[in-house]
């Protein structure tokens, strides 16, 4: 299945993507794609409506994070052999692990807000991974099984307060709108190998990122079994897996966003989003 939410920002409704990529209202059944929606059963259940008979969305409604009520976004860093080259970083020993405030969530097609005074604001593209059945100490030959489904990410990072501004990484990750989700949340069932998806990312129609999930250094199967470990993970927690090679930072000399640009990234299988940037006002 390809879930999505659609509607203005807080009032998002629970849909489905059918085959013909018509929208399918499932408001009936459900209260949104979150929390114990997401676990094995209920989804299960949603997998046995009868398509056809669900209302029909029409038009081009605005489409929401394809996750709603999310506990934790959490973030795992330098989490691609070559990613990691070009930003001149070792290659980690055990995941890098930062969060993103759930505040900077937003649609796949909103605009971007590049924050106040901000020079480095850049992209990355990720694979989002979203939990359904939830568990701690989690062991990695299990760890898929507590998927509900996957979807795209875009990493926004302001490189400054990231790297520059002294401790965690945490406050050049979390700005508002530095979160979009979606478009859909393609159940784990559709992706036969997470470790096998083509990812990119362009910006003005200039293709800067090019990668596979295969140069991934932690597998999904590990990063969950690895977080597990240090938290308990729950329905509709979100997992962002890292980026392949190509950010802003990573270019000679660096490049970074600017207001009035438009940034393009999908992956395999999950969807495209489209944003816009905007300054931020003062």
């Amino acid at each position: 299945m390809k879930l999505v939410r659609i509607g203005e920002p807080g009032q998002e409704r629970p849909a489905l993507v059918d085959e013909t990529g018509a929208l399918r209202d499932i408001s009936g059944y459900v209260d949104d794609i979150a929390g114990d929606v997401l676990l094995p059963q209920s989804l299960e259940k949603l997998r046995r409506l009868p398509v056809h008979t669900l209302p029909k969305i029409d038009g081009e409604p605005r489409i929401g994070a394809c996750v709603g009520r999310i506990g934790k976004f959490i973030c795992i860093g330098l989490n691609y052999a070559d990613h990691a080259a070009e930003t001149g970083a070792a290659i980690p020993a055990e995941p890098v692990v930062f969060s993103k405030w759930t505040s900077s969530v937003v649609g796949p097609n909103d605009a971007v807000r590049i924050p106040r005074g901000s020079v480095k604001t850049d992209w990355e593209v990720e694979l989002g991974v979203v939990i359904g059945k939830g568990g701690s100490y989690i062991s990695e030959d299990d760890a898929l099984g507590h998927v509900a489904g996957y979807c795209v990410i875009n990493d926004i990072s302001e490189r400054e307060y990231q790297l520059e501004r002294g401790g965690t990484w945490d406050k050049g990750k979390g700005c508002d709108t530095f979160g979009p989700i979606g478009p859909w949340l393609v159940t784990a069932d559709e992706i036969a190998d997470p470790q096998q998806l083509n990812l990119w990312l362009e910006v003005d129609g200039h293709r800067y990122q090019n990668g596979n999930t295969r140069t991934m250094i932690f597998t999904v199967a590990q990063i969950i079994s690895y977080l597990s470990r240090f938290m308990s993970l729950q329905p509709g927690d979100v997992i962002s897996t890292g980026t392949p090679p190509g950010v802003g930072l990573g270019q000679t000399p660096p490049v970074y966003l600017r207001a009035g640009q438009i940034m393009r990234l999908g992956i395999e299988g999950l969807g495209e989003q489209r944003q816009t940037t905007v300054g931020e006002s003062l």
